[in-house]
């Protein structure tokens, strides 16, 4: 995983704005609607490619594909393993959502809540097709090699993230069922770290799960399956080096209450087991950018990157520069600036079609991020 002690370098969580044509033809793809497979990945190569050169443009060091050929961060798998239908099962809301009823639904009024087809494990878990995933390595590679990138990245869903938000109508027990994730994710991961990319793993389960799935439990229960979810993920990781991998957790990416989070003093002690080398979290929202305290009373393995969220997600103020580089700085401190990448908090795209931000301001905001990094920068090495 690259570092340097020239500059803080920048990179983000995944997922970058699509166009409404890409957006178009990822809903027919899920929705079994007819499409042109050739104009399908004509369109998706050319967005690959579009997409790294702006990131470049913005100053992002560790760029990503911008998740373009995925209608989501964790659903896409259904296209790629076996044993996931589609179904009608009640989609649970944040409990911070519940508890403030008339915001939940001017939200849904508002088309505050993306629209797509849920998968549910109606049979055995196994390797399908990955031939979406060769051709997503290709159109990255490509663009690597085109905009000159030295690194970069392509998201994959964890275990953990599959079993929460996706329900299990098979398997005997939610442990069975990690078990069998673990084995069908292996090969993804795998076949990303052999193609010469980062790997970066998505574990909002190991955050957003406690006010979700685990809503009426104790923080213990949650723990608990965390704990068994970082086990899972652990399994899935064991022929790929730490070095070549980094996590992302999170609280959710919506702007809501968020009165029900799990504190990161509680959920980091177990996200550091995993074999991972940097890991992403937030830490602009207005919820958690308190907590960078947290890390000054953490046991941190000298092996790990901290990748702080220190550019906001889910509202379009764009933040200022001098704000970027004090945040960073804070980690900085307590670290070393060599062992830390500044990043966002979340995707500017986690559903297709759907997202807080506009995307030209997504653009300035990562350009306020290379220009905080920068005043880091020059103050800290």
């Amino acid at each position: 995983m690259r570092t340097s002690k020239d500059t803080i370098l920048t990179t983000h969580v995944g997922s970058m704005p699509r166009t409404q044509a890409v957006a178009d033809m990822l809903f027919a793809e899920d929705q079994g609607k007819e499409f042109s497979k050739t104009e399908y990945d004509a369109l998706m190569a050319q967005h690959v490619t579009d997409i790294v050169g702006k990131q470049h443009d913005a100053g992002v060091d560790i760029p990503s594909d911008g998740e373009t050929s995925k209608i989501s961060y964790a659903t896409y798998i259904r296209h790629r393993l076996t044993g996931f239908e589609i179904g009608e099962v009640p989609r649970a809301t944040p409990k911070d959502l519940d508890e403030f009823p008339e915001f939940r639904d001017r939200l849904a009024k508002q088309g505050g809540t993306p629209k797509y087809n849920r998968p549910i494990c109606c049979g055995p878990i196994e390797v399908k097709d990955h031939t979406a995933l060769h051709k997503d390595i290709a159109n990255l590679k490509a663009a690597q090699a085109e905009h000159g990138i030295e690194e970069a990245f392509m998201n994959a869903a964890s275990p953990g993230v599959i079993a929460v938000f996706q329900p299990n109508q098979h398997y005997k027990s939610h442990e069975d069922y990690l078990e069998a994730l673990s084995e069908g994710m292996r090969t993804e991961y795998e076949t990303i770290v052999e193609a010469g990319l980062i790997l970066q793993l998505d574990c909002p389960d190991l955050a957003m799960g406690r006010h979700i799935k685990f809503r009426d439990e104790s923080d213990e229960e949650f723990l608990r399956n965390a704990e068994l979810q970082i086990e899972a993920l652990n399994y899935a990781l064991q022929n790929i080096p730490s070095d070549r991998v980094r996590m992302h957790i999170c609280w959710g990416n919506y702007e809501g209450p968020h009165t029900h989070d799990i504190s990161a003093a509680k959920v980091l002690p177990v996200a550091l087991k995993a074999n991972v080398q940097g890991l992403l979290f937030e830490g602009a929202n207005p919820r958690h950018a308190h907590e960078w305290a947290v890390w000054q009373d953490i046991d941190i393995p000298e092996d790990k990157i901290l990748i702080p969220g220190v550019i906001d997600t889910t509202t379009n103020f764009v933040e200022h520069p001098e704000l970027v580089a004090q945040r960073i700085e804070r980690f900085a401190n307590i670290v070393g600036p060599e062992r830390v990448i500044a990043a966002t908090d979340c995707g500017f795209g986690t559903f297709a079609g759907f997202g807080a931000i506009h995307p030209s301001i997504c653009w300035a905001k990562l350009k306020s991020l290379r220009a905080g990094a920068d005043i880091a920068a020059a103050k800290l090495l």
